[in-house]
């Protein structure tokens, strides 16, 4: 009688210990090709590189221009820059001055 008792659990330990095991291969499915897995971490390491980069250049963009305002500033302007900019916007030129102009370089 212990006998029949003993082969009538068993297969409800193999039932569990199979969804115990599809559960553990389902979370490791997950660990390597899910939405935050091993594989998606490449990727969005890649692209973090990549926008580390584009910031630096919009960065280096910002302080130049912050630069700009700043020698324009009406209360304390450069002459020089003022000068720049009226030559450049509104064509102001002396008759004896010659202008040069130099092709943009992309920085």
């Amino acid at each position: 009688m212990e006998r029949k008792g003993l082969i009538q659990k068993l297969p409800r330990e193999q039932v569990k210990q199979g969804a115990a095991l599809l559960g553990l291969l389902g979370l490791t499915v997950l660990a390597i090709a899910g939405p935050t897995g091993l594989l998606v971490w490449s990727e969005k390491a890649t692209a973090l590189e990549q926008r580390e980069a584009q910031i630096a250049v919009l960065t280096k963009q910002r302080d130049e221009l912050k630069n700009r305002v700043t020698l324009l500033d009406p209360n304390n302007a450069d002459p020089d820059m003022v000068g720049e900019e009226l030559r450049r916007n509104l064509n102001v030129v002396h008759p004896d001055e010659v202008v040069l102009e130099l092709p943009e370089t992309e920085k």
